[in-house]
């Protein structure tokens, strides 16, 4: 309690400054764990620990969960061949991630280019330069149906090939890669791309157990997108597929959800940004004095294609909003202290940005009155300039 009451009393750009210190002792200091579990692992003094492996020392001594030993393990064993990654994980332009699933297809002829491509990527973007590196053919489109719940069964996983379903463990046993595949791998990962469920007599859907959807990069620009669907939507896809046969007389499903998506998706951007093949009037004949709150339909087209459909904010480092979700359009000069609809004036932002940028232009208790029961203020952002 009082180390939190302690933090309330510094200031916003102190508290800034004191995280990023923080992750940079951070990080130092796991590039140093990870080096000292290397060195264990190279004396092999865990038997001396009663431990038959470093990963049951990891685990079963030091207490790591399972993904935290198998990351700093394949880490450590990674960087006796390769020690750049020790200096890239502890200035930051690698994570532990990063390093387990790159480590496998690093060389002495590729590294210095693979691994200028990996600084700063999420785990999604390594698993697609890994797939660039290691593309793998397309999962074949199929529906089946789940076990009945009722009987305690999941799904069995399909294997997607030999070389996906190895992780890349680098030493571990078969019994430790299987645990640490569990926490790397997404859940249930099969070669099915829809999988259908019906919920059993007198059991709630919300009772069962859900799997996340799951997007893998199996090639450059080829992914595999797989999900648990109801019953409902089975029939759905089933009668889309009948329907289509004209147009898709494959019946392939990859096929068939594109366009459906995309028509969705048309829809969706014409009611949200206004986006029409055949606009009823030019920016030249939209009026945009502040008459009246409605943005004219020429000025969402014309700023959403100017701000490439992202949220514009900019912090005073330069570094810009990467969010795509929840745009709302800002006034850079507030409507209600006599802001325009020129697209100018107008700029696409993210809830969380527009939101701040009302605290900035109105204040944070003025806003606060007009927020609904239950939601958050917006979190302190650098200045502002959108």
């Amino acid at each position: 309690m009082e180390r939190t009451h302690s933090l309330t009393s510094f200031s916003d750009d102190e508290l800034l400054r004191r995280l990023s210190d923080l992750l940079g002792q951070s990080r130092r200091e796991e590039a140093d764990l990870v080096a000292h579990i290397g060195e264990v692992d190279s004396r092999r003094l865990y038997a001396r620990q009663a431990s038959p492996s470093m990963f049951a020392y990891c685990t079963e001594v030091l207490h790591l969960s399972e993904a935290e030993a198998y990351l700093r393990i394949a880490a450590a064993r990674a960087s006796r061949e390769h020690p750049l990654l020790l200096t890239m994980l502890a200035d930051g332009r690698l994570h532990l991630t990063a390093i387990a699933k790159l480590a496998p297809h690093l060389t002495p002829e590729n590294r210095e280019a693979l691994l200028k491509r990996a600084v700063h990527r999420s785990r999604r973007e390594i698993e697609a330069l890994v797939a660039e590196l290691l593309p793998r053919p397309d999962a074949p489109a199929v529906m089946r149906k789940l076990p009945d719940p009722r009987a305690g069964m999941t799904s069995p996983a399909l294997p997607l090939g030999p070389d996906a379903a190895k992780p890349p463990s680098r030493g571990l046993r078969p019994e430790e890669a299987a645990a640490v595949d569990r926490q790397l791998r997404p859940d249930g990962v099969a070669a099915a791309a829809v999988e259908v469920g019906r919920p059993a007599p007198g059991v709630r859907p919300a009772s069962l157990r859900v799997r996340p959807a799951v997007v893998e990069s199996l090639a450059p620009s080829r992914y595999k997108v797989q999900f648990t669907a109801s019953a409902e939507l089975h029939d759905k896809l089933e009668r889309l597929r009948a329907l289509m046969r004209s147009s898709v007389p494959d019946g392939d499903l990859a096929t068939i959800v594109e366009q459906a998506v995309t028509e969705k998706l048309q829809r969706l951007e014409a009611r949200r940004f206004a986006q029409t093949e055949a606009p009823r009037k030019t920016l030249a004949q939209s009026k945009t004095s502040p008459m009246t709150r409605q943005i004219p339909a020429a000025v969402k087209r014309a700023v959403y294609e100017r701000d490439e459909g992202r949220c514009r904010y900019v912090d005073d480092q330069g570094r810009r909003c990467t969010a795509r979700q929840g745009l709302e359009f800002h006034h850079r000069r507030p409507f209600g202290l006599g802001g325009d609809h020129s697209v100018a004036n107008v700029s696409l932002a993210c809830r969380c940005h527009n939101v701040y940028l009302a605290e900035v232009d109105y204040g944070r208790q003025a806003m606060a009155r007009h927020r609904r029961p239950g939601t958050r203020p917006s979190e302190p952002t650098p200045s502002p300039s959108p």
